[in-house]
């Protein structure tokens, strides 16, 4: 259509040329002379010109009328095309709406996924489809709104639970002090330790008259001792036992102005199983109000 436009137009700027010629040469015919012949020759040219006028008029008309119909050809055959390629949308729309839905499932909170769609079904002119696009984004909103809200009340359910195990659950805790006594030996024999200081019996485990720890339930546990001795000459023996069993020693001397030592381990214990410290024969401890021979546990957690 373009090229018939730029043919008619070369057809008017030649003609218009050729007028304007013609015209400069009947001005100059006017102002030399001729003879009969010369007349004659120019008659002759005037007919022709008479003849060709008409005819010149008569193609430019049947080149417009050939572009009227090339126009309306055009128009038939682009509409023929958005026919085919609608007719091709919907025979792909199963496979466009299946990238769609799988993207809204993937990034359902996701605008821009939603107006490509929407750009989809405004493509292929179906008010419809933008309606069931929109149906289908608040459809796949709701669903993970159901999720998220199944998910929450199952984060909700395993917090309960936990906080259930957290208070079924033993606490056991202690820290004790010796005595406020001074000197705590030397003696003849072997001697359970029994801290009558009690600073903190949580879970009651701690017994300070037998001077045992009983364990409440099976589990792993926290022991640590601290002993000193402020005596010039004495020494320092005691021991931890979990039932029968010693599993630690610990020994220093005071040589000058005083001496102290430190320990811990982490036990399993099986429920009823016993814990606690002996001084050795022979050795000794100094404990007063400064709280220096301490021992502390705790239940690390149950098994």
């Amino acid at each position: 259509m373009r090229g018939v436009a730029v043919f008619l137009a070369l057809l008017l700027c030649l003609y218009w040329t050729w007028a304007q010629g013609e015209t400069a040469g009947g001005n100059r015919k006017e102002d030399v002379p001729f003879e009969i012949e010369g007349v004659k020759a120019a008659q002759d040219h005037s007919s022709r010109h008479a003849n060709v006028t008409p005819d010149i008029w008569a193609e430019l008309k049947e080149l417009r009328d050939m572009a009227i119909e090339q126009k309306i050809e055009v128009r038939e055959q682009m509409n023929t095309v958005h026919i085919h390629c609608l007719v091709n949308l919907n025979s792909e729309k199963p496979k466009y709406i299946y990238f769609f839905q799988r993207n809204f499932l993937c990034y359902p909170c996701s605008s821009y996924t939603l107006f490509n769609y929407l750009e989809f079904c405004c493509l292929i002119r179906e008010p419809s489809f933008t309606f069931s696009a929109l149906i289908f984004f608040l459809t796949v909103t709701s669903n993970v709104f159901t999720v998220l809200k199944a998910r929450l009340s199952t984060s909700e359910k395993q917090v309960e639970e936990l906080k259930r195990e957290s208070t079924e659950r033993p606490k056991v805790a202690f820290s004790l002090g010796l005595t406020d006594a001074g000197g705590v030996g030397p003696f003849n024999t072997d001697i359970t330790l029994k801290f009558s200081k009690v600073f903190y019996n949580f879970g009651e485990a701690y017994n300070p008259v037998s001077g045992f720890f009983t364990a409440p339930v099976r589990g792993a546990y926290y022991f640590r001792f601290t002993m000193w001795e402020y005596r010039t000459s004495y020494s320092m023996t005691v021991s931890l036992f979990h039932n029968d069993k010693r599993v630690m020693w610990n020994f220093d001397r005071n040589d000058e102005f005083y001496v102290n030592m430190s320990n811990a381990l982490i036990l399993q214990l099986e429920k009823g199983d016993l814990v606690y410290m002996t001084l050795h024969s022979g050795y000794s401890l100094y404990d007063t109000a400064n709280n220096l021979v301490t021992f502390s546990g705790f239940l690390l957690f149950p098994l």
